[in-house]
């Protein structure tokens, strides 16, 4: 009995210290990142500007409104005219500047704090975050909470995904009343949307869909080769990811225009579908394929380092691999991004709502800069920049029902906007370093957005990224 007892507070013991000692690992985390505290940042306190003779790019329209004065009332666009006087507010003469929509990234993989100041600095003032975790829960909280600077933040709940798809970046369901049970319990714990994944059945998928609609929430569909790809187009989906998957699931790996017009035809049917095509992920395969130095490269300094360190280099591995097995892969993947940009132009064409997603956090697909590439691939695939410009603002914000509040200005919208120094509809490469970003009306001027890139840069957070996956991996596990 005494040698049990011993046992017991050895194991006890163990046990408070390894608790002590991941809190500290996340403490540490957290007064490293906190630049990002409100607080902290005098600047970013007020929340009410008058802009005087600013350029008001809207977004509601190919139109530049000259010459304007714009009111910020408690972070909401409270009033728009030629010109108007308000007592009492900072006054921001915008001349010969042009006021904007902030940007919407609708397709990211957020690992830390740090990424929050890497989409600001790139003029990134709301995220969808598409693999939902713990953490992303308690970000939201602090993050409505006005306790930190950051992007606004909507998450799906994590991935769903059927018996046969195994992976502990997902989540397997077995039966319909799991299925039903998941979508309640995601949203009674805060999430905004429902992830469904690759290998979801259709009597699974089926029950998914019935209960998002009975709790109120949208789905985001990476879509399941276990059900047609029209099936997709149910109204409960909002937004179906990945140009890839059109040549994966409906043109069975064919690059195939004639059966893309189909495919296109349908999409333009289904009013209510946005498509979130994130050419990121192919563009930067044939980078890997191109460039064996591109791991050391100063971009990737900025991923999440237990990102680059494990999965970073996976993928590169594994192309690498490929490339050296089957030389002709270059060569094919090349053609398959191009393929890319022409059923991207289509769906344009056809009047289907295109929302910028980048798939930013995994691969080498780097937080925040990502999304000045990822506009520039719509422009190279024949958008306009207006077009272009319009998935990353106005296309957003239509996707949900909970974003409607942003993505152009108007009056009543939330004061997420940047102010730059030349017109974003005549080159779009002037947002990759707005002057001033304003999120929820607080200002932050380039100094403070610079300091968040270096505060970012090859930072050393690995045990604190660890820490909050094996939590996830332990929650999913506990809660099946």
């Amino acid at each position: 009995m005494k040698l049990l007892r011993r046992i017991i507070k050895i194991a006890l013991i163990f046990t408070g210290l390894l608790l002590v000692s991941l809190l500290a690992i996340l403490g540490v985390d957290g007064l490293k990142t906190g630049y990002l505290n409100i607080m902290d940042n005098e600047l970013a306190m007020d929340d009410s500007y008058l802009f005087t003779h600013v350029n008001v790019v809207p977004m509601t329209e190919d139109t530049v409104l000259r010459d304007k004065a714009v009111y910020i009332k408690n972070g909401i666009i409270h009033a728009i005219a030629d010109s108007m006087e308000v007592q009492g507010v900072e006054v921001i003469d915008g001349r010969n500047k042009y006021l904007l929509p902030g940007l919407i990234d609708m397709h990211v993989h957020l690992w830390d704090k740090y990424e929050l100041g890497l989409y600001l600095s790139n003029g990134v003032t709301a995220v969808r975050n598409v693999w939902g975790m713990p953490m992303h829960l308690r970000l939201k909280k602090e993050i409505n909470n006005d306790k930190i600077l950051s992007p606004l933040l909507y998450t799906t709940g994590p991935k769903l995904t059927g018996p046969e798809f195994i992976g502990d970046d997902n989540l397997q369901l077995f039966s319909p009343q799991e299925a039903r049970d998941k979508v309640r319990s995601y949203k009674a714990r805060g999430y905004d949307f429902i992830k469904t994944y690759y290998g979801l059945p259709k009597d699974i998928f089926d029950a998914v869909i019935v209960q998002a609609k009975l709790s109120g929430m949208d789905i985001v569909a990476h879509p399941s080769q276990k059900v047609p790809y029209a099936y997709h187009f149910n109204p409960q989906i909002a937004s179906i990811e990945h140009a890839e998957d059109i040549v994966q699931q409906p043109l069975h790996y064919e690059l195939d225009s004639l059966k893309l017009a189909q495919v296109v035809k349908e999409f333009s049917e289904s009013p209510h579908t946005s498509f979130c095509p994130t050419l990121m992920a192919f563009y930067n395969i044939c980078r890997m394929l191109a460039d064996d130095n591109i791991l050391s490269s100063e971009p990737v300094r900025f991923m999440n380092p237990a990102i680059r360190k494990l999965d970073s280099k996976a993928q590169f591995d594994r192309w690498r691999a490929a490339k050296k097995e089957n030389p002709a892969v270059v060569d094919r993947t090349k053609k398959q991004h191009d393929f890319h940009l022409y059923a991207i132009k289509k769906l344009n064409d056809a009047g289907v709502n295109i929302i910028c997603g980048t798939d930013a956090g995994i691969g080498v697909t780097v937080p925040g800069f990502s999304i000045h590439q990822e506009l520039s691939l719509y422009k190279e695939a024949g958008l306009s920049n207006y077009e272009a410009l319009k998935t990353a603002t106005v296309n957003a914000s239509k996707t949900h029902q909970i974003m409607h509040h942003m993505g152009t200005i108007e009056t009543g919208k939330t004061a997420n906007l940047l102010l730059v120094n030349d017109n974003p509809l005549v080159d779009l490469a002037i947002l990759r370093k707005p002057q001033t970003v304003f999120i929820k009306g607080r200002r932050l001027d380039r100094p403070a957005l610079d300091t968040f890139e270096e505060k970012a840069n090859n930072r050393s957070n690995l045990m604190a990224t660890v820490v909050r996956y094996v939590e996830n991996t332990v929650y999913a596990i506990s809660n099946r």
